[in-house]
């Protein structure tokens, strides 16, 4: 397979992350073509999605069953002795083993699991349970320390993750003229924020310099908002973001920017486990009248 795009983008993420990690970026390759319009940074969503029904990988045989039969992560197919296919926990010894740390992942009970397929078999083992109902995947990578996140630090992560997103959407139309990146109509939104001669270019910058930008090129911030939030409601697609329409997101970056969770819970303003639209522009200090649901198709 093609490697379409480094995770995160490694430039736009080094400048991201920039001001408060000393550690090399962690760079995930994501592997394979995306559909028109899907942002890289969340083409595999399947390694933390908990709800969204997927073929499992097995070989069947084309009278199985369980050819077309979906299971959720976690859940593999069998049949009864009637034929008929159902859906069992996965065993976590049938999952392969892990390669590397890059393949740990961290639970919300601070537990470390070899692979997210390690997770998910636990996961429905406890279906039903309080326990059970309470885990999720956190983060990519073993358990760590993760320190505080003071007030002053939580008001700085937006100046970055909205820097960030604007040179995503740049990277992605510069990579798009034969890979389909982007939809047309998301073409056309990018190059008005490409072509603009007052566009900060993606670097090392200060969070004064990124403060002063967002004020004097506010506009150009709008879209990249927008879109990511567009990206990220996909199951289903209803104008709020739950914990696992998030993961894609979050789980990489919380290893890296310790105020990711608490920015993110900050978001959910009513504290519905749920963040609209609204909620997530405001976060953004995207002004209200300024927030439009047709910029995140």
């Amino acid at each position: 397979m093609r490697v379409w795009i480094v995770f995160l983008l490694c430039l736009a993420g080094q400048a991201f992350t920039a001001s408060i990690v000393s550690a090399p970026l962690m760079c995930v390759c994501v592997c394979a073509q995306p559909e028109v319009g899907v942002n890289p940074v969340q083409v595999e969503t399947g390694d933390f999605d908990e709800a969204i029904d997927v073929e499992e990988e097995e070989e069947v045989t084309a009278e199985s069953p369980c050819l077309n039969h979906h299971c959720k992560k976690g859940k593999v197919c069998e049949v009864d002795e009637e034929n008929t296919p159902m859906c069992v926990c996965q065993d976590p010894t049938t999952c392969p083993s892990a390669v590397g740390e890059f393949e740990h992942v961290c639970a919300t009970d601070n537990t470390t699991y070899d692979s997210s397929c390690h997770f998910f078999a636990q996961k429905c083992s406890l279906e039903g349970t309080k326990k059970g109902h309470k885990l999720h995947l956190d983060y990519i990578g073993p358990c760590k320390f993760i320190e505080a996140c003071m007030d002053a630090e939580l008001n700085e992560f937006p100046l970055r993750m909205r820097d960030w997103l604007k040179n995503v959407l740049v990277t992605l139309y510069e990579r798009d003229e034969e890979n389909n990146l982007l939809t047309e109509k998301q073409k056309l939104r990018v190059r008005k924020i490409y072509e603009n001669e007052k566009r900060l270019q993606a670097g090392e910058h200060s969070l004064d310099l990124l403060a002063h930008d967002f004020e004097k090129n506010y506009n150009m911030y709008i879209f990249p908002v927008h879109w990511q939030f567009g990206q990220l409601d996909q199951h289903p697609v209803d104008g709020f973001l739950s914990h696992t329409e998030l993961a894609p997101l979050r789980a990489p970056l919380i290893p890296m920017e310790h105020c990711t969770t608490r920015f993110f819970e900050q978001c959910d303003a009513d504290n519905d486990k749920y963040i609209a639209l609204e909620e997530w522009a405001n976060c953004f200090s995207i002004k209200e009248q300024d927030v439009d649901q047709d910029l995140v198709i």
